[in-house]
């Protein structure tokens, strides 16, 4: 006589099995555009911010510490993890977003960012450095080329980061005087908007004085690294014989030429900063990435902006303008050194 399980006991096997030999879930592979051939040049600039051939040139720079390990199982090549990244930087649009982009899942696409960021971060010696030996009498002829300045080698000034919330007890640190929070980015810029010198760790309630009394810079400039080259700087600096800012209320008419230059000549670090933003959007929106996965990347856009300004890529279409603010209270003025300041006065004054 035949013997019959009963469904109950024939449910029971096959959870058994199951657990025994488990069933994977199908595998999904995603669709991956190849950018490069399918945009023209106009096309890819507008998507990724830079013109193919500096594109090469990066990838170039970074390809071996980014590629994978190896290129089975469908891995991505280092030039879909570079493009990936870049339309982060140009966009700053959720990860999820760049992930439907480039064909990858968000955790990939999250590690590829970070892991991108801090390759082309690596190369700031490189490609972010103040100037040296000769470079130093190019870079003086330049600035006085704007406004007849003397000895300027650089414009320092703050700018901020939207970022969000980091989290914990000292969060409300990074709330700027606007608000919101942010890190609080020092940059030195030269007469052509390269970006010489940036600090990308400060929370941004920090005083811009502070980052820079903090910044290997600041011990540059005491020692005389650049001979006589001068920084100008706002009103958020003290004035010092290697930092000049300018005069509060200008009384003779020297001050006031002194003023109209040196306001000028340091325009140029605002106009970095619209230029940079403007470049990568990622640097005007909220960052939504861990704390620990944002200075790199503000570094490591700074570093392709440098390429883009070398490579003679065309600037960013100025399509609306960059709010920039008065970061911070002014700077106290009980420890200033005004002997520089008062030769460049008589300077300007001989100039009438």
């Amino acid at each position: 006589m035949a013997n019959f399980m009963d469904v109950g006991d024939e449910e029971m096997i096959f959870e058994e099995i199951n657990e025994l030999f488990p069933i994977r879930s199908e595998r999904i592979i995603r669709r991956r555009l190849n950018h490069l051939n399918r945009h023209s040049d106009g096309e890819f600039v507008k998507r990724f911010r830079l013109s193919k051939e500096t594109f090469y040139f990066l990838l170039h720079e970074i390809e071996e510490v980014i590629k994978p390990p190896s290129m089975t199982n469908n891995a991505v090549p280092p030039a879909n993890r570079l493009l990936l990244t870049l339309r982060f930087y140009a966009t700053g649009n959720m990860l999820l977003a760049i992930a439907d982009f480039a064909g990858v899942s968000v955790q990939l696409a999250s590690t590829v960012v970070h892991d991108v960021s801090c390759a082309i971060a690596n190369l700031r010696p490189r490609y972010c450095k103040m100037p040296e030996g000769e470079e130093i009498i190019t870079a003086q002829r330049e600035f006085y080329d704007i406004a007849r300045f003397p000895c300027v080698i650089g414009a320092i000034d703050c700018t901020h980061v939207r970022i969000q919330s980091p989290g914990g007890e000292f969060a409300e640190n990074f709330r700027n005087r606007k608000g919101y929070f942010s890190i609080n980015v020092q940059t030195v810029s030269d007469a052509n908007m390269r970006i010489l010198d940036i600090v990308a760790r400060w929370p941004g309630s920090t005083h811009d004085q502070t980052i820079f009394n903090n910044s290997c810079l600041k011990h540059r400039l005491e020692i005389g690294q650049f001979r006589n080259g001068l920084l100008l700087g706002d009103g958020g600096y003290q004035n010092k014989n290697y930092l000049l800012v300018p005069i509060d209320q200008p009384q003779r008419e020297a001050e006031r030429l002194y003023n109209e230059s040196q306001i000028r000549t340091r325009n140029v670090v605002e106009r970095q900063y619209g230029t940079w933003k403007r470049r990568f959007q990622v640097l005007r929106l909220e960052l939504r990435i861990s704390i620990e996965r944002v200075q790199p990347l503000i570094v490591a856009t700074a570093v392709i902006h440098n390429m883009c300004i070398n490579m003679k890529d065309d600037l960013p279409p100025n399509e609306e303008e960059i709010e920039e603010w008065d970061n911070h209270l002014p700077a106290e003025r009980g420890n200033e050194d005004r002997t520089r300041r008062n030769e460049i006065i008589d300077y300007f004054a001989n100039l009438q």
